[in-house]
C-alpha cells in the first residue's frame, strides 16, 4: 500500500530522468562565496527582509528571495524548489498571484503585491530537531544515471538526509546547507535552522474542478468550481521531440510510492535494453513519489528526483513536477477530473507571460 492508503501501482509511462569551464576556478568561488552566504543568510535577515527590485536577484540567492518564495510556496503558488533566486519560476508564481489577486502583474514586486502576501506574523524559518527517522534511511551512496542501473535498487530513496531534509521543506541542498554553515545532517537531536512552507487557509484542501497544463508557459494550474485559481506550480511539460498531448483528458488514477516501468518501445536515448524493466518505489524514482495517470496511455502528472530542473529541463511527453507539488496536486484532484492541455496565445499580453 502507498502513502494514505493508496494502492501502488506500476507506471508504464514515457516520462524519465531528465562544465564549467575550470574546475579549480569554481572551488574557488564556492569557497569565496560560501561563508557570505552563510552570513547573509540568517533568520533574522530572513524574516525581515523586503522583497523589492534591489534585494532580489537571479543571480545569487538573497534573504528577500527566500522569504518571498516562502510566501508564495504557503499561498499555493509554489516557486518550485526554494532556493532564494528570483528566477524565472519564483516570477512565475508572482505572476499568477498577482493574476489571481486580481493585482497588476509584474516580474518585480509591487506594494498591493507584497500587502496580499503579507497576510500574516509567522516568521518564514523555524528551526528543527533532526529525528532519527530523518536520519534511518537507507540511503544510496548515488544515484545512477542510467534507467537500467536503477532496477535492481530495492528502494529508489535520497543518498543522504541532507537530500531528505531539503525536500522535507521544499528547499535546495545549497539553502539548506547556507542556513546551517558546519552542520552535516546525519546526527539525531541536532537542531536545525529551515523555512516554514507549510501552508494554510482556503487553498490548503481545496478541491480543484479542472487542471490546465500550459504548454508553452510550463505551468500547471487548478482551479475550483467558481473558476478561482487555487493552485499554480511550475512544471516540466514534454519537449520538441516528444511532445506532451494536446485537448482535455482526465485523471484516471493516482498512485502514491509507484514503480515505474520501462518499455523499450519508447527508445529513449541511453537507454539499451530491449526488455522492459520495472524500477521500485521511492523520492527518486524517475516518477518520483506520485503518479496521477491521465487517459492518454503512458502519460500522466508525477514528480521527480531533481527537483532544481523543474521548467530547466525536458520530459518525455509527461507533465513534471517537484514531489511535493505533485503531491499537493493529487490532494486536489479526483478520477474524472478533466485535465486540458493548452498552448498559451500568440498575443498574450505581458502581463499573463
Amino acid at each position: 500500500m502507498g502513502d494514505g492508503g493508496a494502492r501502488r501501482r506500476t507506471v508504464n509511462s514515457g516520462c524519465s530522468i531528465d562544465r564549467a569551464r575550470s574546475i579549480c576556478i569554481v572551488l574557488i568561488l564556492a569557497l569565496a562565496t560560501a561563508p557570505a552566504l552563510a552570513a547573509e543568510m540568517n533568520p533574522a535577515a530572513i524574516d525581515t527582509a523586503e522583497p523589492s527590485k534591489k534585494t532580489l536577484s537571479n543571480e545569487k540567492p538573497t534573504p528577500a528571495g527566500v522569504r518571498l518564495q516562502v510566501l508564495l510556496d504557503r499561498a499555493h503558488f509554489s516557486p518550485g524548489e526554494i532556493d532564494g533566486r528570483f528566477g524565472e519560476n519564483a516570477k512565475k508564481a508572482l505572476r499568477a498571484y498577482a493574476e489571481a489577486r486580481q493585482l497588476p502583474g509584474a516580474d518585480t514586486m509591487t506594494d498591493d503585491v507584497w500587502t496580499a502576501l503579507r497576510t500574516e506574523d509567522r516568521p518564514v524559518t523555524l528551526t528543527y530537531t533532526i529525528t532519527e527517522q530523518d536520519v534511518a534511511g537507507p540511503f544510496l551512496r548515488k544515484l545512477p544515471s542510467k534507467l537500467e542501473d536503477m532496477k535492481d535498487i530495492p528502494k529508489l530513496g535520497f543518498t543522504n538526509p541532507r537530500e531528505a531534509l531539503a525536500e522535507k521543506f521544499h528547499m535546495s541542498e545549497q539553502l539548506l546547507a547556507a542556513l546551517n554553515p558546519g552542520h552535516h545532517f546525519d546526527h539525531a537531536g541536532e537542531t536545525i535552522v529551515v523555512v516554514d512552507a507549510a501552508g494554510g487557509g482556503e487553498g490548503a484542501s481545496a478541491k480543484a474542478d479542472r487542471v490546465e497544463v500550459d504548454k508553452v508557459r510550463q505551468t500547471v494550474k487548478l482551479f475550483d468550481k467558481s473558476n478561482a485559481l487555487i493552485g499554480f506550480y511550475p512544471a516540466t511539460v514534454g519537449s520538441e521531440d516528444k511532445p506532451s498531448p494536446s485537448g482535455t483528458l482526465k485523471v484516471t488514477e493516482i498512485s502514491r510510492n509507484p514503480y515505474y516501468r520501462y518499455n523499450p518501445d519508447y527508445h529513449f536515448k541511453g537507454v539499451h535494453s530491449r526488455k522492459p524493466f520495472t524500477i521500485k518505489p521511492g523520492p527518486n524514482n524517475p516518477v518520483g513519489t506520485v503518479w496521477i495517470n491521465l487517459s492518454a496511455e503512458g502519460y500522466g502528472i508525477h514528480g521527480t528526483p531533481s527537483p532544481g530542473k523543474i521548467s530547466k529541463a525536458e520530459s518525455h511527453g509527461c507533465v513534471r513536477l517537484t514531489n511535493w507539488d505533485a503531491e499537493r496536486v493529487a490532494g486536489s484532484v479526483s478520477k474524472g477530473t478533466p485535465v486540458a492541455f493548452v498552448d498559451a496565445p500568440a498575443d498574450a499580453s505581458a502581463s499573463a507571460r
